[in-house]
């Protein structure tokens, strides 16, 4: 943050996310704007905030931080939702706010985390167990997994495979295999 918050210690933690996102919405300043997404994505890591999270409505602030220009406001925001979906309610919340398109659309960013958090987030989207999921496992996102999982990057490599193993089906694969790369061509793989 620009400025130090001055936080009344007697407001407790919601008073004090609640401050933040308060400053988010109010400053110009995107230096600010970074720090105070960072603070919120870090505080999405501690399950004692989700309830708060969802109240002050920061999962839908990360959705909409993702179209922003700003690589570091996206790379924030999709490392808040990877915190956060790994609740059942949030999960929920962002499947029911139209977020997966959004998600998916972090494949292509050039920001390794980036890459790696909304892969991770896809992952902990889906449903227990291999299976059919359309929008997670539609052909361009399992070619992009098949890309990444080519990857030399060790984690982007991991993360893949457990898409790839845990998420599809492995009918989906092998169609993802024999249809070649057309639909994933445009996504490259992320700058290290």
């Amino acid at each position: 943050m620009a400025q130090k918050s001055k936080v009344d210690p007697q407001m407790g933690r919601l008073g004090y996310l609640q401050t933040l996102v308060t400053e988010f919405q109010e400053t110009e300043s995107q230096d600010a704007k970074e720090q105070v997404l960072a603070n919120l994505a870090n505080f999405a890591y501690d399950p004692s905030n989700y309830q708060y999270l969802r109240q002050l409505q920061v999962l839908d602030l990360f959705l909409d931080s993702l179209t922003e220009e700003n690589e570091t406001l996206v790379e924030f925001a999709i490392g808040g939702l990877c915190n956060l979906c790994a609740d059942k309610a949030n999960k929920e919340q962002v499947m029911q706010a139209g977020g997966i398109p959004l998600i998916i659309s972090c494949l292509s960013s050039p920001r390794e985390e980036t890459v790696l958090s909304a892969v991770t987030t896809l992952i902990y989207l889906s449903p227990p167990g291999p299976g059919y999921h359309p929008e997670l496992t539609a052909l361009p996102v399992v070619q992009c997994m098949l890309r990444f999982s080519l990857s030399a990057n060790t984690r982007l490599h991991n993360l893949a495979q457990i898409f790839l193993e845990d998420v599809c089906d492995p009918s989906q694969v092998a169609e993802a295999r024999c249809g070649g790369a057309h639909s994933a061509l445009g996504i490259p793989l992320p700058r290290d």
